[in-house]
């Protein structure tokens, strides 16, 4: 099993310091806050952290690394408010992270039969339960009303079982789920599958629990091309 690496969390802590250490800063949203990172060089800076970062956590990775900047970057950015905030009303289980000019997807409360709230599977599965199901609905509504933004679906298992068989498993995981989002409607050319068997554990793997949560997929949403286009040319007429 390998775990996430130290150098992924002091790159982070180093954006987050970054952006915290000036007081102007701190007074300023999250749109705000991308508008600035990209007066500086935003789109560089972000594909160089985000190749770093993605090496450890690839939903991450793909997010920061998906940074325009500058004004246009404050454009995305406050989209992505709106999008996040959608979601955190309407899923109550859903923990959204805002992070650059994208959002982190992931699930930490219980649906009312008291079973976990998102994307899980049973042990050796790949099946997509019942309350799963309840999570992807709801995504499924809030993706088609922003219809111009892509997502990035990973598929995760614990460290149960060899490496190469737990490989093959997140792979079906991760595909099934991207086939349900397509039978629900989600086009195929806004979908990245993705898979990592049990080499990016969320928590650990020595309880039941942990591998339950271990077992899972994980969502990314990013800005497409033609989001990027338009924020570009509305920020080209300020």
């Amino acid at each position: 099993m390998k775990n996430i690496s130290g150098k992924s969390f002091l790159t982070i802590a180093v954006i987050m310091l970054l952006l915290s250490g000036c007081s102007t800063v701190k007074k300023t949203n999250k749109t705000q806050r991308g508008a600035a990172i990209g007066t500086a060089g935003g789109a560089v800076i972000g594909g160089i952290i985000g190749n770093n970062v993605g090496k450890g956590n690839t939903v991450l990775g793909a997010v920061i690394g998906g940074v325009v900047g500058g004004v246009a970057g404050g454009i995305i950015g406050n989209k992505m408010d709106r999008q996040a905030e959608k979601i955190k009303n309407e899923i109550p289980g859903a923990e959204v992270e805002r992070v650059g000019e994208g959002i982190i997807v992931t699930f930490s409360d219980k649906n009312p039969d008291g079973s976990k709230m998102g994307v899980y599977f049973e042990f050796d599965k790949s099946d997509i339960t019942s309350n799963s199901k309840l999570a992807l609905n709801k995504l499924v509504k809030i993706f088609n009303e922003y219809p111009e933004t892509d997502i990035l679906v990973e598929g995760h298992t614990d460290s149960k079982g060899a490496d190469s068989y737990n490989m093959a498993l997140s792979e079906r995981r991760a595909t099934s789920v991207g086939s349900y989002l397509k039978g629900q409607g989600i086009s195929s050319l806004r979908l990245t599958i993705k898979w990592y068997g049990e080499e990016q554990p969320k928590t650990e793997n020595e309880t039941d629990i942990g591998r339950a949560e271990n077992r899972r997929v994980e969502f990314g949403i990013v800005a497409n091309e033609k989001m990027k286009a338009e924020a570009k040319n509305e920020a080209g007429s300020k």
